[in-house]
């Protein structure tokens, strides 16, 4: 097989394709670090999670746990596309953007994912296990999601709502890592990142929606068609809400309602610039999402941190 038919065909121009060793490119290529895109968009609700956790205690972000949330989402997100792979196997080779990936195309058989898959849910494990065990507890109920997720597209018009739930447990991670429960803010912040994942997800699905047609695959953006906008409006309303609710209730204030507003105003944006029919805009839009949730970690981030000076003084 030459280079050009190794690469994914949505994936061009990354590291994976110059600089890793040949032997390794398909398995990275499985475990998406060659776009590392979705691991981040796992990792944020993750980040929220532990500054809304700082903003109540009036401490720093424990940058400890930051630090495994960033390895652990790395881990499972890479195991969690490694399944939805061998799942969708005969669906990927029917799709254009799609059937250049490792098991359809023929560069990783079924077996050598699964042991694949088996490495990077240890690796995963051995993360979470630093945590509490409350902690432990919350984050292994999460598989239960993550293995239904990709059947859930043969089913429902709504497989978006399913991968909320998978790509948003992380909100339900960091609190417990500080305080050993879950709480109400928590529990506000998981709902709204939901919504937030519907919306991008939706955005992402529309580069495929033609073939998902063709094939019998549905998703909101099939669903939604030329009422997407109207519709994003609504999740990502909801889920401005609804973490703005988390961030008041945790103790959050001018520095948290500042960042909100820029994460508010980067959702209207995408709204703003989305064309469903042009499937590069629709990923660079999807892409963007890393930026929104960056600009609210970081004023979670900073909030706590002058909580953390005022109550010292």
């Amino acid at each position: 097989m030459s280079e050009a038919a190794g690469r994914v065909a949505d994936s061009t121009d990354n590291w994976v394709d110059k600089s890793a060793p040949a032997w390794a490119r398909p398995y990275l290529r499985l475990g998406r670090l060659d776009r590392p895109i979705g691991a981040w968009l796992l990792l944020l609700p993750c980040w929220w999670s532990v500054g809304l956790a700082a903003v109540r205690a009036a401490q720093p972000v424990n940058l400890w746990h930051a630090l495994l949330f960033f390895i652990g989402a790395f881990a499972m997100r890479g195991a969690g596309c490694t399944w939805n792979d061998i799942v969708d196997r005969d669906l990927d080779a029917r799709v254009e953007r799609t059937r250049s990936r490792p098991i359809p195309s023929g560069q990783v058989g079924v077996g050598a994912a699964a042991a694949f898959l088996l490495l990077q849910a240890l690796a995963g494990l051995a993360v979470l296990l630093q945590f509490n065990r409350f902690t432990v507890l919350v984050g292994l109920a999460s598989l239960a999601v993550v293995a239904i997720y990709p059947f859930m597209k043969r089913v429902t018009y709504w497989p978006q709502i399913v991968l909320g739930l998978a790509f948003s447990w992380g909100a339900l991670m960091g609190w417990p890592a500080t305080f050993g429960r879950l709480d109400q803010p928590a529990l506000l912040l998981y709902a709204g990142a939901i919504c937030w994942v519907i919306g991008y997800d939706t955005i992402y699905a529309h580069q495929d929606r033609e073939d998902d047609a063709f094939i019998g695959i549905k998703s909101t953006a099939l669903l939604f068609g030329a009422r997407t906008k109207p519709m994003l409006a609504i999740f990502f309303a909801l889920a401005v809400a609804l973490i703005g609710w988390a961030g008041w209730s945790a103790g959050g204030g001018v520095v948290f309602g500042l960042g909100l507003l820029a994460f508010a105003a980067h959702l209207a944006w995408q709204i703003g610039r989305l064309d469903i029919d042009d499937p590069a805009l629709c990923l660079a839009l999807f892409k963007s999402n890393r930026d929104a949730g960056l600009l609210l970690f970081a004023a979670l981030a900073l909030d706590a941190a002058l909580g953390h000076l005022n109550f010292a003084r």
